[in-house]
């Protein structure tokens, strides 16, 4: 179960390392890809996804430090930033900004929280 945590772990950090790229190229060229939404709600159920196992493994009686599952959670904030506060707005490339600047923050959580549970295991 931990290997699947990890491996969900890997897919959530690279989604949302695509999906900030995404919003940046949408950011430049003014209109968003037609499948941009999608790569969006995948990350979003992969993070959940690994909110489930990473429970699943607390409750097995498996441990890590306080600050990974934390840090991990903080990412919902950012994620609720991307998904209300930014598709809210009017242009494009207003989104695209929002969205952006919420998927460098989840991303960086996301990423911290991979770090520490990958020099833990």
């Amino acid at each position: 179960m931990v290997e699947v945590h990890s491996t969900v772990g890997t897919l959530v950090v690279l989604g949302y390392f695509i999906l900030l790229i995404l919003n940046v190229m949408t950011m430049s060229r003014g209109r968003a890809f037609s499948w941009q939404q999608y790569v969006s709600y995948a990350a979003a159920t992969l993070l959940a996804l690994q909110y489930l196992l990473g429970f699943s493994l607390l409750g097995e009686g498996k441990s890590i430090t306080a600050f990974h599952f934390i840090i991990a959670l903080l990412a919902i904030i950012p994620l609720g930033m991307e998904h209300a506060y930014a598709q809210a707005k009017q242009t494009v490339k207003e989104r695209a900004q929002w969205a952006a600047i919420a998927n460098a923050l989840t991303l960086a959580l996301v990423l911290v929280a991979y770090i520490i549970g990958m020099s833990s295991s």
